[in-house]
């Protein structure tokens, strides 16, 4: 249960930036208070390569949230992805004892749903609900109070590797953090972004980030898949300062100020200047080279992902639009390209839901850390991850124990 007056940091541990965002919970909501951003350069695709920098970074992204918010943090939610991260779909059945079904045979069912193997070095990051079964009658939300004799429940399970999510949440304990949750990143841009009547209508949300894009599928209130894919801004990076003979900061610059997702939408006769390597002269060159060189990545990150789609099997049920965000979502062309290669309408993603300094926040980049806020503010009683000097791997044992307990 939310109490008023509590602070909620989301931190949004990317691979190109850290972010740290600040909400406090009022009788008006969710007011952000505060917010502070610092280039990532300790992790690789999303995973965690150094974790010397990595705490550096994480530090000087809460110093700063902290100055502005004026308060200590001392505890977060923070935002896992990288290719490590699956998601299955699970199913089970329980019959329910008496005449109605209780909450503890609805947490019996979903206990069914999620005993399936999982490896020993994976770590089951979300159970996440998509729907009842009584009797035979389906979409039920909520069974709590319905009679029946038979329950069934779908669940969709996200996974991680466990060196990953230890790696993570050891990065923000040396930084004198507690991790209160680790939160599936494309879960909690779902939460800022995506309005009720998309989700009801079927969503496929894209987080484009530096290192990675996440995709999720959303229908209703829940998600029936998930999926991770190793390419993100970076790779555009990269492919410009090798197809322009230019440095990684200069292309980084090229792409944001100057590229395009389609080279349809750049004019004939724009020029940019490009600084050479190796100390050459600046050239000259045409702008729409800039754009050929981009258009095929992107074009293959977005066939990439319109196949797992497909993999999925519930493309029926993400009928409605796609919403790109993250902070590579903000390239010129990419919502045009995105409805010719899904055949959906498509937008980009800002987040919502908040007050305070919102406008600080109000950028594609920020959505994860925005919505691990209000992920945090409507989950503050399923925390699970005050680990500051206990080790992962004892309350994993111990998690799986309790799981036993209860089925038995």
């Amino acid at each position: 249960m939310s109490v008023e007056g509590q602070v909620i940091v989301g931190l949004d541990i990317g691979t190109t930036k850290i972010c740290a965002v600040v909400g406090e919970l009022t009788d008006e909501g969710i007011q952000i208070i505060g917010m502070g951003s610092h280039p990532s350069e300790g992790l690789r695709k999303g995973v965690v390569v150094n974790i010397e920098t990595t705490v550096n970074s994480i530090k000087r992204a809460v110093e700063e949230a902290e100055m502005m918010a004026g308060c200590e943090i001392t505890g977060v939610l923070t935002g896992i992805a990288g290719g490590h991260i699956k998601g299955i779909n699970s199913h089970g059945v329980i019959a329910v004892k008496g005449k109605e079904v209780t909450r503890r045979e609805v947490e019996r069912v979903i206990d069914a749903a999620r005993a399936v193997a999982i490896p020993t070095d994976r770590e089951v990051l979300h159970i996440l609900p998509q729907e009842f079964i009584l009797d035979g009658q389906e979409g039920i939300q909520d069974p709590v109070g319905m009679s029946g004799v038979r329950l069934e429940a779908k669940v969709h399970i996200v996974t991680g590797a466990v060196a990953s999510a230890h790696n993570l949440i050891k990065c923000c304990n040396q930084a004198g953090l507690d991790v209160d949750d680790l939160v599936l990143q494309s879960l909690a841009s779902g939460e800022a972004v995506l309005t009720d009547e998309e989700r009801n209508l079927g969503v496929v949300l894209l987080d484009f980030g530096g290192g990675t894009t996440d995709l999720a599928i959303f229908q209703g209130e829940a998600i029936k898949h998930t999926g991770v894919l190793a390419l993100g801004g970076n790779n555009l990076t990269t492919d410009l300062a090798m197809g322009l003979r230019t440095p990684l900061k200069e292309a980084e610059k090229l792409k944001k100020h100057y590229g395009s997702a389609l080279v349809s939408l750049v004019a004939k006769d724009d020029v940019v200047q490009v600084e050479s390597i190796g100390g050459q002269r600046p050239r000259r060159i045409k702008r729409a080279i800039v754009s050929e060189i981009l258009e095929p990545r992107v074009e293959e990150i977005l066939t990439l992902l319109q196949m797992e789609v497909e993999r999925s099997g519930v493309t029926q049920q993400a009928s409605g639009s796609i919403v790109l965000t993250g902070g590579s979502s903000l390239l010129e062309g990419l919502v045009e390209m995105a409805e010719q290669v899904f055949n959906f309408p498509a937008r980009l993603g800002y987040p919502t839901g908040v007050g305070g300094l919102k406008e600080v926040v109000n950028n594609p980049m920020y959505a994860t850390a925005v919505g691990l806020v209000l992920y945090g503010a409507r989950n503050t009683a399923e925390k699970k991850f005050r680990i500051r000097d206990v080790n992962i791997f004892n309350r994993i044992t111990t998690r799986m124990r309790t799981w036993f307990k209860d089925i038995i």
